[in-house]
């Protein structure tokens, strides 16, 4: 399984998400030249894409589908919630309703649950591939404790770390909006991404990357360092700060590793 994480930030999100026998796109956040360049350089084209997914509907996660749905045909799979959120119309032809549990193509599963975002219908997601595991979590205030045996001891954690709450208390955000990032239905801070993280990882995990950050009210140093911190005793854990400008190297984790650590 391999992750190239393409932009990550309030400017725009998306990922490219591979398995044995699938491609898929995580949020479409970025223009639609900006994500044939980036495959370009991996000698991708959209041809290869098989599927998009879509988190919730807010414009830096899908400001490109627009351009997206002109030029491509593959699935669009989302909920009826961020679908009546979204400002493009989609053919019914091509959107895929989510469940509780969907596969792509023959080795790929995909948990969908639900995240706590001032978004309709967002969600996050646990994607299977045989023995590897992939936990994407961005945008949400908080994540429920029912999902933790769910989300335990996987392999990667993609996951918002969004803003330093001092930076963010002591900024020039107006009072409303620091409520918002704040709530229950806003950001995940470091401090709470980094106590979630120490719950959540176990010996077969090998891979953090760190999303969503705020421009305004975080730093790259600062956000790494909480986790670092939190999981200091897991120095095997490699932390990895997903950017907006530019896409991170290819991550990938293999079957074979994974038994190699247990």
């Amino acid at each position: 399984m391999k992750i190239k994480v393409l932009a990550s930030g309030s400017k725009g999100n998306c990922s490219l998400i591979e398995t044995k026998s699938t491609r898929f796109l995580i949020d479409i956040g970025i223009t639609y030249q900006r994500l044939k360049k980036e495959l370009e350089k991996m000698n991708l084209t959209t041809e290869d894409i098989d599927a998009l997914l879509l988190t919730h509907a807010h414009n830096d996660h899908t400001n490109g589908l627009k351009v997206l749905l002109k030029h491509t045909n593959f699935k669009i799979y989302a909920n009826k919630d961020i679908i009546k959120e979204l400002t493009v119309d989609i053919d019914n032809n091509r959107v895929e309703l989510y469940n509780p549990l969907i596969h792509l193509n023959n080795d790929t599963e995909i948990n969908v649950f639900k995240t706590s975002h001032d978004a309709k219908g967002s969600v996050g997601f646990l994607i299977i591939e045989d023995n590897n595991s992939l936990v994407y979590i961005t945008d949400t205030g908080y994540l429920n404790r029912k999902y933790f045996p769910l989300l335990e001891n996987k392999n990667i954690y993609y996951i918002e770390s969004n803003h330093d709450e001092k930076m963010l208390m002591d900024g020039p955000y107006p009072y409303y909006l620091k409520q918002r990032i704040i709530s229950d239905e806003g950001h995940l801070s470091n401090d709470t991404t980094a106590k979630y993280l120490k719950k959540l990882v176990g010996d077969a995990t090998k891979y953090i990357i760190l999303a969503h950050l705020s421009e305004h009210n975080n730093k790259e140093e600062i956000a790494y360092n909480t986790s670092r911190e939190a999981l200091k005793n897991r120095s095997d854990i490699k932390i990895i700060v997903a950017k907006q400008n530019e896409a991170l190297e290819e991550i990938e984790v293999l079957y074979d590793e994974i038994n190699m650590r247990r």
